[in-house]
């Protein structure tokens, strides 16, 4: 079994290797393995750019979270990386499966997942989307809007049945940046409770005979790296559920803290210890509803990119280098396309030359992409060989949430495949997108 530490690093803890997945090794060549499988031979074998996905890592932060939060229900969140192999590896692992369109939840399913274990998420659901969790049988819709009680009604039919959480914004603000921070009133998720409009809608659910309201959830935001702001949530929401006891009647059974949960992107950053998030929500939570005077509701998370992104490294080939000024430009055969998030966020990543012993010292560099946009920077301000040249192998850990799943079609160039490593072997679980892919979109003339 692999042990993996959610609080920071794998094994590989010198030469920069911290926010590498455990099973990361360095090759007397100057290249690096993961999941005893060499970079550099992937890369000639699947081409580049490629994303590479390390099973035993994605398996055993799995199995941690379950450690951690024992009696609770652990949901993997669908949006920061889904495939057939990653819905067989979470199903396998015992956790549950949180998503957020039709989509995700029916390549879920034809993949062999339950649907009771999935919860179906989303601000604005699509009539597809509730179409496919009624049809499907999902165990729980999350309402976001006053408008989807009485359309998941209808979808449901008269003498239906369907389980429903009620999202709420609890007022609290977290997160690594702007764009990703939920919690807070004026967004476009959830509903508030300071203006009452989270009381109304539960309200609205218990008049309606065929649905039952399981709980209340929440999300703050993402890229948390403490734990005070999921307790602050967490008394909010406490509070919330002992009024609708009083003013109800119902006591609820299930308290959904979403995720969000923060991971070190490079070596030295923080990331969020989840044994001890778990242990606090744990006394926080039994404190709480003592005093409210409320049982303690059976606890939900939902970890994605804390699952999965760093099990995930992206390789990429040089294509340029350029120097301008005092800056030097290593330019690679990808880009915003495969990966949007620094541009969206600013999200700084640790890239790493491999396959070969480098000759010079390291030098400062931005590792740009190819694509027609000046924001397409992969990691600005880093340090590489100074005699990184054309046909070097870059590679970028923590690669594995949030990059393909959001990435584009940008300049056509196709997005990359995904090939998992594990006890020496690789193999692929999502194919190169191809200009034909492309092509045969269009059926225009």
């Amino acid at each position: 079994m692999t042990t993996v530490i959610l609080s920071g690093a794998g094994s590989a803890t010198d030469d920069g290797l911290s926010v590498w997945p455990a099973s990361t090794s360095l090759l007397a060549h100057g290249g690096l393995a993961v999941g005893g499988v060499d970079l550099a031979d992937l890369a000639e074998r699947f081409d580049t750019p490629v994303y590479v996905l390390d099973e035993a890592e994605v398996r055993g932060r799995c199995r941690a979270y379950r450690e951690a939060f024992p009696g609770a229900e652990v949901l993997y969140a669908a949006k920061a990386f889904l495939s057939r192999a990653m819905v067989r590896w979470v199903r396998e692992e015992e956790l549950g499966l949180d998503v957020c369109s039709a989509g995700e939840l029916e390549l879920a399913v034809t993949a062999g997942f339950p649907p009771g274990r999935i919860v179906l998420h989303g601000n604005a659901k699509s009539p597809r989307d509730l179409g496919s969790a009624v049809r499907l049988g999902v165990g729980r819709i999350v309402i976001d809007s006053t408008s989807e009680i009485s359309r998941i009604a209808a979808a449901v039919g008269p003498a239906g049945h369907q389980k429903v959480l009620v999202r709420v914004v609890p007022g609290v603000s977290a997160g690594g940046h702007d764009k990703i921070r939920t919690g807070t009133e004026g967004q476009k998720f959830g509903l508030s409770v300071a203006d009452g409009s989270a009381l109304h809608a539960v309200a609205r659910v218990l008049h309606r005979p065929q649905l039952e309201l399981t709980g209340l959830h929440c999300h703050i935001g993402s890229q948390i790296t403490g734990a005070k702001p999921y307790l602050t949530a967490l008394r909010r929401m406490v509070g919330l559920m002992a009024r609708i006891r009083d003013t109800t009647g119902v006591v609820l059974p299930e308290l959904d803290l979403g995720g969000g949960h923060g991971i070190a992107y490079r070596p030295g950053e923080p990331s969020l210890d989840i044994t001890e998030l778990a242990r606090k929500l744990r006394t926080e939570l039994a404190g709480s509803c003592a005093a409210a005077g409320i049982p303690v509701p059976r606890l939900i998370v939902e970890p994605g990119r804390a699952v999965v992104g760093p099990a995930g490294v992206a390789v990429y080939r040089v294509l340029a280098v350029k120097p301008a000024g005092e800056t030097l430009f290593v330019a690679v055969d990808g880009g915003m396309s495969d990966n949007p998030r620094p541009a969206l966020y600013g999200v700084r990543y640790a890239p790493r030359l491999v396959g070969r012993l480098p000759a010079a010292e390291p030098r400062t560099a931005t590792v740009v992409g190819r694509h027609c946009e000046a924001g397409d920077v992969i990691a600005a301000g880093v340090e590489l060989p100074g005699d990184v040249r054309p046909g070097d192998l870059v590679a970028v850990p923590v690669a594995g949430a949030y990059q393909l799943s959001m990435a584009s079609g940008c300049n056509m160039v196709g997005r990359p495949p995904v090939v998992a490593v594990r006890g020496g072997a690789a193999r692929l679980l999502v194919r190169r997108e191809t200009l034909d892919d492309l092509r045969h979109r269009d059926l225009g003339d």
